[in-house]
């Protein structure tokens, strides 16, 4: 398949690549943005296995989501940030543990995601 260029025959216009259409219409036809935050692959799986548990540690995490100390790391930093999920750091003798858990603001945006998903399931199987 050829690749196709978006180029502009002058400085001024800008030409925009055509959209698919999603499926899943919001306001005006418009389709609802997906919170990518949530959608990538790591952070998705960090925010699930929390919501099926209160409190994992990052070890915990880590062996579930089949991961390095580093991919836990940055993703949690993310949603951290993003006040979807909650870290707390202790000491047990001399080993540090941390723990996370799903804030109610982590868990809206899982259930506004998880909506969306199915949303889109629904609206794929009805065509």
């Amino acid at each position: 398949m050829a690749r196709q260029s978006i180029r502009s025959t002058t400085t001024d216009e800008k030409v925009e690549p055509k959209r698919q259409p999603s499926g899943v219409a919001g306001e005006a036809g418009k389709a609802p943005d997906l919170d990518n935050l949530i959608h990538e692959k790591m952070r998705l799986g960090i925010v699930s296995a929390l919501a099926a548990n209160e409190i994992l540690t990052f070890s915990e995490l880590k062996e579930l989501l089949h991961t390095t100390d580093g991919n836990i790391s940055v993703h949690a930093r993310r949603l951290e940030e993003a006040a979807y999920i909650e870290c707390t750091k202790s000491f047990e003798g001399r080993i540090p543990k941390t723990r996370y858990r799903l804030t109610i603001e982590g868990r809206r945006a899982l259930e506004r995601y998880l909506d969306h998903m199915e949303a889109l399931i629904r609206a794929a199987r009805v065509r």
